[in-house]
């Protein structure tokens, strides 16, 4: 008999299941970029003679700094553009170094790019094509033109801009090859940690966690390759000639110029550039003059305490008017650490859950502030631009009940990504939108809706009376401060026939009950009232509608496990830079750093559990939130 103890590597014909999982995952990365490579279209040359030609009318061509565009590659991109209907064309140079192209191909689907309008605008950084008019709709400088001599942003500003285009273009925003623009000579210092973590920033990636997952994996493989025997070597060995796997061979439309060096040294590269981004995104910044005039008047408010911000707690329900109350749950500002404390009762007789007491206008205006703008703007517009499927999948369930509406209002609307998105699915449909933010106004501008209303709904309610055929509020009843209010102007605003359709956070979910004050819904201070399914379906029939659809698991949203993880990450080490806290200092930076560490592989297996919880959720039909569609029957 013949034993193997544990510190040995596998026998010849065993297999680990970290070298496996490396390897299924190394080697579908692979075939992946290698696919996506195939899909990049590339310019056709453009007819000889055509050096010199004047630019095209209507169009820039901006350009890194150290990059030109010789006339015949703007004359090809222009005629390519036009041909397809683009109008912001992102320019890969035909010389593209190969881990660039690599990462840019884990970012973008070229196939689906195009198609996807809530995909952030992704490129290489080098050149773009644009439309003047986008450029003047989303308020941007445009720069030098191609050959004006005048020295053009660098990649991390350029990165940024084509983010920004592609929402003022969502189905018509591309890429292409252009052979003949090349990246031309590195620029000193173009390799630092400080040029990485600006790059990644502009793209709206987290440069210190990319920095650590980087590290981290490289760990793993120098552990599996020591240790797990040939398949461990066959892992590290795929990641090393990963570049010339996915980018050589002949017919591809690029030709990295660093394709044999970038293989050769990959490990030895890979590594210098992680280090390099975590030592710099480590170091503190110092505070803009903005952040410090925020910080300023925050101050400045918190002077008086947040006991204003209040309003006294009463004593009945304020859905059926019982008195018989209960405290449901009691939690601190989790979502932004802003101080104060807030209570969410509960309804003995109809179930009913809200806050109270409840936030005044002057608490919500102080609570919401640098969460969906301003200092968190970009956080909240990246998190709303990744919920394309729950978006789709709200809009479909319209179709069993007529044909194409010919007018949609969504109310709280924020920046019009439902409407964006919704588009795809009913194409001919006029989408406006209302909400309380200044996101509605750039709705507008981006052309996400056609027009944006800015206030309170029962004040639009009058004014836009038997207007539309479809309004929707979509996790948009419980920031309310009379939800039954809302429900009025809906039911004045709809024409005859028209359709409601709501969307709202279930207080009767069983994680409600598991998770404690760490449920993700909860979400307070903002939500003041949770609303469960039967309460909805009586007030709703008390207006005159008929439901003709629920929906429980469908609605579901996959958050439960990963929000409490990062709300208890956040309660126990709040941000140390938010200006309306006490000053940041070393160790509370330290702490959370150490928390934020901690917290990743619990948020890896939340995800996991999430995951699970999803699936069963669609069979039961019994999620974390439900959508209810209604019928306005008579005048």
């Amino acid at each position: 008999m013949t034993s193997v103890t544990s510190g040995r590597a596998p026998a010849a014909g065993g297999v680990r299941w970290t070298s496996a999982a490396l390897l299924l995952a190394l080697g579908a990365g692979t075939v992946r970029a290698r696919r996506r490579l195939r899909a990049l279209p590339a310019l056709p040359p453009t007819p000889a003679g055509s050096a010199g030609v004047p630019r095209a009318a209507g169009w820039r061509l901006l350009t890194a700094r150290g990059v030109e565009a010789d006339p015949a590659t703007f004359l090809a991109a222009c005629a390519y553009a036009d041909r397809e209907g683009l109008r912001v064309l992102d320019l890969l140079p035909g010389d593209l170094a190969a881990e660039r192209v690599l990462g840019l191909l884990r970012l973008v689907d070229p196939a689906r790019y195009r198609g996807d309008r809530l995909a952030e605008g992704r490129g290489a950084g080098y050149a773009v094509l644009v439309a003047e008019e986008v450029l003047a709709r989303a308020g941007v400088d445009d720069g030098p033109a191609a050959g004006a001599g005048t020295p053009g942003p660098d990649r991390a500003e350029l990165l940024a801009l084509v983010r920004r285009l592609k929402e003022y273009a969502a189905d018509a925003t591309g890429l292409a090859v252009a052979p003949a623009l090349s990246c031309g000579r590195p620029a000193s210092g173009a390799d630092t940690g400080a040029v990485r973590e600006a790059e990644l920033r502009a793209q709206g990636l987290p440069p210190g966690a990319l920095a650590a997952a980087q590290l981290a994996g490289l760990a793993l493989l120098a552990t599996v390759a020591g240790r797990q025997g040939r398949w461990g070597a066959a892992a590290a060995g795929l990641y090393w000639l990963q570049p010339y796997l996915a980018l050589g061979g002949p017919g591809g439309p690029l030709r990295p110029a660093d394709l044999a060096r970038a293989t050769a040294a990959r490990p030895v590269r890979s590594l210098g550039a992680a280090l390099r981004t975590a030592a710099h995104a480590a170091r503190p910044g110092s505070p803009s003059p903005a952040d410090r005039a925020r910080a300023a008047a925050y101050r400045a408010e918190l002077a008086g305490g947040t006991d204003r911000f209040l309003e006294p707690r009463r004593p009945d329900c304020p859905w059926c008017g019982s008195r018989r109350l209960t405290v449901r749950v009691r939690v601190p500002d989790l979502l932004q650490g802003k101080p104060g404390r807030f209570t969410l009762e509960q309804c003995g007789a109809c179930a009913h859950v809200f806050q109270n007491p409840r936030l005044t206008p002057e608490g919500l205006d102080f609570y919401y502030r640098d969460f969906y703008d301003g200092r968190g703007g970009e956080g909240a517009g990246t998190v709303f631009g990744r919920l394309g499927a729950s978006y789709r999948a709200r809009a479909e369930m319209l179709r069993p009940y007529g044909g194409a509406p010919a007018s949609w209002l969504d109310v709280g609307t924020g920046h019009g990504h439902f409407c964006n998105a919704a588009r795809a699915v009913w194409p001919q449909t006029r989408f406006d939108g209302l909400d309380m933010g200044e996101g509605v106004r750039e709705a507008e501008r981006r052309g996400w809706v056609e027009s944006g209303f800015q206030g309170q709904f029962p004040e639009y309610a009058e004014k836009l009376a038997g207007r539309y055929e479809v309004v929707s509020m979509y996790h948009y009843l419980e920031h309310t401060r009379d939800p039954l209010a809302e429900l009025d102007a809906a039911a004045e605003v709809l024409a005859p026939g028209g359709l409601v359709a709501i969307e709202l956070p279930d207080p009767q979910s069983r994680m409600a009950r598991l998770l404690g004050p760490a449920w993700l819904p909860w979400f307070q201070p903002q939500h003041q009232h949770l609303i469960p399914a039967p309460n909805l379906r009586e007030a709703l029939a008390d207006r005159g509608f008929t439901v003709l659809a629920e929906e429980h698991g469908p609605a579901h949203q996959g958050n439960d496990f990963f929000g409490a993880v990062a709300l208890t990450a956040t309660r126990l080490a709040p941000d140390p830079d938010r200006p309306w806290g006490p000053p940041a200092t070393p160790r509370r930076r330290a702490a959370a750093a150490a928390v934020r560490a901690a917290a990743l592989p619990c948020l890896a297996g939340a995800a996991v559990l999430d995951a699970l919880r999803t699936a069963a959720a669609r069979r039961s039909d019994g999620g974390n939130a439900y959508r209810m569609l209604a019928r306005k029957e008579g005048p």
